[in-house]
């Protein structure tokens, strides 16, 4: 992933410069959900007495241990998912996560002649296409631009601002805690329990990481990002997903020899009738903007037809970031229109089972005569081609890493091999296998 030479950098604040030159009557707004980005939209909406979006309405599971002194003293705190449906009330936010209550939420809000703003990956991801239907029907707008790589415009940057372009291609890293584990494993040459337990203790991280580390959250977002950028509609179960749990600090010392660093990629790119895509560590190049960037922040980038390589950057989670975005939905809706727009039909796609790419393989052995004849016989025997082996000198001969790098091949050839190689014998635990990116 090279640094673009036609990069776009997008900070909160700027996004949300003009949050509040707002025309037209006062838009009620109830907020569903008061966690981080729901206090942080709520403070936002309140700190302007000229703005033409009220707050009138918060509404959450236990709500009287939520209330806040700053607020107005007329905002009604209720924990009655149904007072968003209230007569007075034009937008109803929808901050609670996951996909149920959530998505009963919407349809309600719908129903009931609301639009909506969300920062629900999840429930976008899986109900977008039936909830943008009953939007549509019902003349309102589900704007949902804070739900990818929050406080980063990067949905209303491809559905607007780059409609123009035929985007072929689109990667990046869109979980900051997965980002800032690998970062902590490569700076620090900690183990990957070590960082996590970091990232859980300054908030980073939920006590239940799955969805980061597991690639699931991430997952969503492209999911959200190939209908936005690549016009296509796909299911997020069919995209494979890997953990990046498997990833040791010797792997970027191995990699930082091929001038590489290992971070969580998202990857998706137009096939044919098909889109090619996957979530999962792989090695980046070390001056690529993926490779530059460390600790939480996000980083997209677009490849169209026409326009070339786009680079959004930025910090794409945290109260603050997302709700600039959500703010900014808001205010697209105030002024009768949405920050997401996208003029092409969006067609169902299936998702391709194969992908080709140069690839990194990390051998853990307990060394003996003739493994390396072994391993490249059966990487022959599947057509593939051994690029480079490296050696670090100073480990134990009964627990010893090595790294095989193979020339571009499919994965189906390399799960093949290494199906094969699982039978061999000193291996001492199962290869790790990563593509490297161009």
């Amino acid at each position: 992933m090279e640094a673009a030479g036609s990069a776009v950098l997008v900070s909160p604040e700027a996004a949300v410069s003009s949050a509040f030159e707002v025309a037209g009557a006062v838009k009620n707004v109830a907020i569903v959900g008061f966690g981080t980005v729901g206090r942080s939209v709520a403070k936002i909406l309140c700190g302007d007495s000229g703005s033409s979006l009220r707050l009138t309405h918060v509404i959450n599971r236990n709500v009287e241990r939520k209330r806040v002194d700053w607020a107005p003293a007329d905002v009604v705190w209720s924990d009655d998912f149904n007072a968003a449906l209230a007569p007075d009330i034009d937008i109803v936010v929808e901050l609670i996560g996951g996909l149920h209550p959530a998505k009963e939420l919407v349809q309600s809000a719908l129903h009931a002649g609301k639009s909506v703003v969300t920062a629900n990956k999840q429930l976008i991801a899986t109900y977008g296409p039936e909830l943008f239907e009953r939007a549509r029907t019902a003349g309102l707008t589900i704007a949902y631009g804070a739900s990818v790589c929050g406080g980063m415009p990067v949905l209303p940057a491809l559905g607007a601002g780059l409609g123009g372009d035929r985007i072929v291609e689109i990667k990046g890293i869109l979980n900051g805690t997965c980002n800032y584990i690998l970062s902590r494993v490569e700076n620090e040459g900690i183990s990957f329990a070590d960082a996590l337990a970091g990232a859980q203790a300054l908030g980073y991280a939920e006590s239940d990481p799955t969805d980061d580390v597991e690639g699931l959250d991430a997952r969503a977002k492209l999911v959200i990002l190939v209908r936005t950028a690549l016009r296509r509609e796909v299911n997020v179960s069919d995209i494979p997903a890997r953990g990046i749990g498997g990833v040791q600090p010797v792997d970027f010392v191995y990699a930082k020899r091929i001038g590489c660093t290992i971070r969580q990629i998202s990857r998706a790119k137009s096939d044919g009738q098909a889109v090619a895509a996957w979530v999962q560590p792989a090695l980046v190049r070390l001056s690529s903007a993926a490779g530059t960037l460390q600790g939480s922040r996000n980083v997209v980038v677009t490849t169209g037809e026409f326009g070339g390589d786009n680079v959004f950057s930025g910090f794409g989670a945290g109260g603050d970031p997302t709700a600039v975005a959500v703010v900014s939905d808001l205010v697209a809706i105030a002024n009768g229109g949405s920050r997401l727009t996208i003029n092409d039909q969006v067609q169902q796609a299936k998702v391709a089972p194969d992908y080709h790419s140069a690839f990194y393989v990390r051998f853990v052995i307990d060394d003996q005569p003739g493994i390396l004849a072994a391993l490249a016989t059966v990487f022959a025997r599947h057509g593939i081609n051994i690029d480079s082996v490296l050696q670090e000198r100073g480990f134990e001969r009964k627990q010893l890493p090595f790294v095989i790098t193979l020339e571009r091949c499919a994965n189906s050839q390399l799960h093949a091999a290494l199906k094969e190689i699982a039978t061999l014998q000193h291996l001492v635990e199962k290869p790790l296998a990563l593509p490297i990116l161009d």
